[in-house]
């Protein structure tokens, strides 16, 4: 049996451009009945009085973020509890990682931390379409810095700098009981 056999729910995170949408995505399709849930999604349906996470976030930012964490929480649950597996995939650093598995009730739960190098990030950044460091953000070095000191060491922490996503994929799914929580 195989993690995608399984009823489950896998919650990927890592830093801007770490190769989390693709994965998460990829991911999701190999569940008979998956869904990819995008934290970022409910981000973006604030069309007014939207507050950006910053290097200096404001509390309103810092509000928004915990009600995107939460919103995003019951969707997958919801979707869980309708029969699908989920991906849940959003950028997730420090003490919130906890919060949000905490917050998710389907078992079992999965995370993955994609934390491919310095280099191997902004490789990826160069080559979107989007930047997810724009000015007035943290910067790769500082994020990649916080996702390695500050995020509780939970789950499977994966080095995706030189694994396709097919790769990475396989790697998670071979390593599933390392991601269990």
């Amino acid at each position: 049996m195989t993690l995608f056999d399984e009823h489950a729910v896998v919650l990927v995170t890592g830093i801007s451009a770490s190769g989390k949408s693709t994965v998460g995505e990829a991911l999701a399709r190999r569940f008979p009945r998956g869904v990819h849930v995008r934290g970022d999604a409910f981000r973006r349906m604030v069309v007014s009085g939207r507050a950006e996470m910053t290097a200096n976030p404001s509390d309103e930012a810092v509000r928004q973020l915990q009600l995107r964490y939460g919103i995003t929480a019951r969707v997958t649950d919801a979707y869980f509890d309708a029969g699908f597996s989920c991906v849940l995939q959003d950028v997730i650093l420090g003490r919130a990682l906890q919060e949000v598995v905490d917050a998710v009730r389907a078992r079992p739960l999965y995370v993955v931390v994609l934390c491919p190098s310095v280099d191997a990030v902004a490789a990826r950044e160069a080559e979107r379409n989007k930047t997810g460091y724009p000015p007035g953000h943290h910067s790769i070095e500082v994020l990649d810095r916080g996702l390695r000191t500050e995020t509780p060491r939970i789950g499977l922490w994966l080095d995706t700098s030189d694994l396709s996503v097919d790769n990475t994929v396989a790697e998670i799914s071979a390593r599933a009981g390392e991601a269990k929580v």
